[in-house]
């Protein structure tokens, strides 16, 4: 009777190992500092806040998103320098490294929700047919909420040669949506896998999980730190700020590009969402606490999950690097760009984007004032 988008509960064999795992405790997992993953504060500013109509046409384009017109032509040639990246929309990524191709969360459905016909609609046409990327070596997935972890591309994907490196409980959805368990590589926090002659490692992040009506938190989260013979990079997934970074960076890093969480902040979700001066003080704790590499924001621009301006994550993003002295890429969903190359820096949402009417910085030098409710914790939250 379970919807099939709700995916499955770990049980059996994989129950047991997530109850032997270090990271599991007094019935679920446990993030590596506090998290507080309810909404805090006042309900009735919430609801203001969610309904107030000049607040609401903020929360959207005005116009069409641009996507890259040329994506499928561009990745058909090599990178030159052996890393690429191409940002999808929101979080997903396809990172070409060392000669592999890896897929972070991708999302090729129409809504991130466990139904097709509600929840939150995507902002921009994918840049590409999902068919047409070609093979991917390996798919990553940060975590099992539905903006992350998507039905339909996963269905999509499960009729291909790809393996798929998961946190801890997560294969249950993809067993559920037919991904033969022996194209499954399952991690806890700190666990190593190699496909394709690349490393990936399942890194803390600070977060939580559930799909369906309960949400037992059985299945993990994570960040992902990848290695080739010549290159690392690192994916955030959905993460609130903590120290944990600086140890990420110290084992794995430096990193010649991250991918790093920088949307639907709030006031109301500090503890597992980042603003976007986290997002690049994260960057730099990974970067062993300087600028250096590359740093790719995440999580903004494709679906309206956050009370904050739809083009704020972006812009404040832009102002926070350029602060520190850190290189941000700015690119338009399907633009792919090298690292160690010319990287794109125009800030495209502009031409579609309301007035973002709050300053980045306030007179006191701190982040002016905090966002709205962030919707899309409405959204994990009522599915959960």
């Amino acid at each position: 009777m379970r919807p099939e988008g709700f995916g499955a509960d770990p049980a059996g064999e994989r129950m047991a190992r997530i109850r032997r795992s270090p990271n599991f405790a007094d019935g679920t997992f446990q993030n590596p500092v506090g998290a507080r993953t309810r909404p805090s504060g006042s309900m009735a500013d919430f609801a203001k806040g969610y309904f107030r109509k000049e607040d609401r046409a903020r929360r959207f384009p005005e116009g069409t998103v641009p996507v890259h017109a040329t994506t499928v032509a561009d990745l058909a040639k090599p990178p030159a320098s052996g890393l690429r990246l191409t940002w999808m929309g929101h979080s997903g990524v396809l990172a070409e490294i060392d000669g592999a191709r890896v897929l972070f969360d991708p999302v090729w459905g129409e809504r991130c929700s466990p139904f097709s016909f509600a929840g939150p609609k995507r902002l921009h046409p994918v840049p590409l047919p999902l068919a047409a990327l070609g093979p991917v070596d390996v798919v990553v997935i940060s975590h099992d909420h539905y903006d992350h972890l998507d039905l339909p591309t996963i269905k999509a994907l499960a009729g291909t040669e790809t393996v798929f490196a998961v946190p801890l409980g997560v294969g249950a959805h993809l067993e559920r949506w037919g991904v033969p368990a022996a194209r499954l590589r399952e991690l806890d926090w700190n666990e190593t896998t190699e496909v394709a002659g690349i490393r990936l490692t399942a890194t803390p992040a600070r977060h939580f999980c559930g799909r369906g009506m309960r949400n037992q938190q059985h299945t993990l989260w994570a960040s992902w730190a990848v290695s080739g013979p010549e290159h690392r990079i690192y994916h955030s997934g959905d993460t609130g700020y903590f120290p944990g970074f600086k140890d990420i960076g110290a084992g794995h890093g430096p990193f010649d590009a991250t991918m790093i969480q920088i949307g639907a902040y709030s006031e109301y979700w500090p503890d597992i969402h980042m603003t976007p001066a986290e997002g690049v003080r994260a960057h730099l704790d990974l970067q062993g606490g300087k600028p250096g590499g590359v740093l790719l924001p995440i999580h903004w621009g494709t679906f309206n999950l956050a009370l904050h301006p739809w083009a704020e994550p972006g812009e404040w993003t832009r102002d926070a690097a350029g602060e520190a002295g850190q290189a941000v890429a700015l690119p338009r969903a399907g633009e792919p760009f090298e690292p160690s190359g010319k990287l794109p820096s125009e800030p495209w949402w502009r031409a579609v984007s309301p007035e973002i009417a709050r300053p980045w910085r306030s007179a006191e030098g701190s982040d002016s004032t905090p966002a709205a409710p962030s919707g899309l914790g409405l959204a994990e939250e009522q599915h959960s």
